[in-house]
């Protein structure tokens, strides 16, 4: 099968989604595929003549621009014609010309629905949901009303856009995170006045509407949906502080469980809301939702990812992996239920 991973682009999650490509790339090429990894961003200015035939290692090409905590806008220099046109060079014609494109994308256009719109008019076929349900996830406030809406127990919050009256609705202490942010980035939680103030300053940095909800002291969680099935669920408790951009990336920071050490009862509840989210929101195919357990054993789902991480720390893969399916596989596994949906 002839497969582009891509990769990359200008969020602040660019770093994560290089190294989820680089390993989504080798392990469909480890299984036979013709597979290239592109930006796509940067794109590629070469010859695409016979660019799947050709016995190259893009993942070299890759780890010559990858760095952690990159610098978006000197990523944005790279391209001669700076940032005027979203796709690099290259990147439509080369992903019409493949079977799919494996979606290794996070953040801002690539989880925003933007992209998977695009490819839908241009007949291009692409892992992950589509382009609805990618933009109603990507805005944690309509995601948080629709799980109100359908039942979906969710910490109680409200959404704030800059320059807008705060009557502080949601007591101390509490989370306060970019409405439309990922990976935990933008993300504080404020126990008193002083850290509420600088939480928002942080927050609307990202975007100009926050979500500020009541903080959940207790265990998360993280379980897995693909097709409409909850997968095992994971545990996820970091070293210190919460599980925010570095406990998420950065190998030895967090001990993950999985499957959890919950009851029977429990599990079944937790998976439950999560495939009760995942029909909630118009998912197809597969994707994520996080959990927070209280002391007093409540559950609230927080979000769901769309484009769930594929790092070595990545929790999707672990929660294969409890079942059985190694990472290859797994990769294989997507992309059919892609095609597929």
């Amino acid at each position: 099968m002839k497969i582009v991973v891509l990769a990359g682009g200008i969020s602040t999650e660019r770093d994560v989604s290089l190294i989820s490509g680089t390993m989504i790339y080798r392990a469909l090429k480890e299984k036979g595929h013709q597979v290239i990894l592109l930006d796509v961003f940067l794109g590629y200015a070469g010859n695409t003549a016979d660019i799947f035939e050709r016995d190259e290692d893009w993942a070299k090409e890759i780890e010559g621009i990858k760095e952690e905590n990159p610098d978006i806008e000197k990523v944005k220099a790279m391209r001669p014609d700076g940032d005027k046109i979203f796709f690099g060079p290259n990147v439509i014609s080369i992903c019409q010309s493949a079977d799919v494109v494996f979606m290794a994308l996070h953040g801002e256009n690539g989880e925003n629905g933007k992209i998977q719109a695009c490819f839908d008019l241009m007949g291009i076929k692409y892992t992950g949901t589509d382009y609805v349900s990618s933009a109603l996830c990507m805005d944690k406030g309509l995601t948080k009303e629709l799980f109100e809406l359908h039942g979906v127990p969710t910490p109680k919050g409200i959404c704030l856009k800059k320059g807008q009256q705060d009557k502080r609705e949601v007591p101390l202490p509490c989370v306060v995170k970019a409405c439309c942010g990922g990976s935990s980035v933008g993300v504080c939680i404020a126990s008193n006045e002083s850290e509420y103030e600088k939480a928002k300053e942080e927050a609307f940095r990202y975007d100009n509407e926050v979500v500020i909800e009541q903080y959940i002291k207790g265990r998360e969680f993280s379980v897995g949906v693909i097709e409409g099935r909850a997968l095992p669920i994971i545990e996820i408790a970091p070293i210190s502080g919460f599980y925010d951009y570095k406990n998420k990336y950065q190998a030895g920071s967090t001990i993950e469980t999985c499957p959890a050490e919950l009851s029977e009862e429990k599990t079944k509840e937790m998976q439950k809301y999560a495939e009760d989210a995942f029909r909630v929101l118009r998912l197809k195919n597969y994707a994520r939702m996080d959990f927070m357990m209280s002391e007093k054993g409540e559950l609230y789902c927080l979000e769901a990812n769309t484009l769930p991480g594929m790092t070595p720390t990545s929790l999707l893969p672990q929660e294969a992996q409890a079942e059985g399916t190694s990472y290859g596989d797994l990769c294989e596994e997507l992309i059919r239920i892609s095609l597929e949906g």
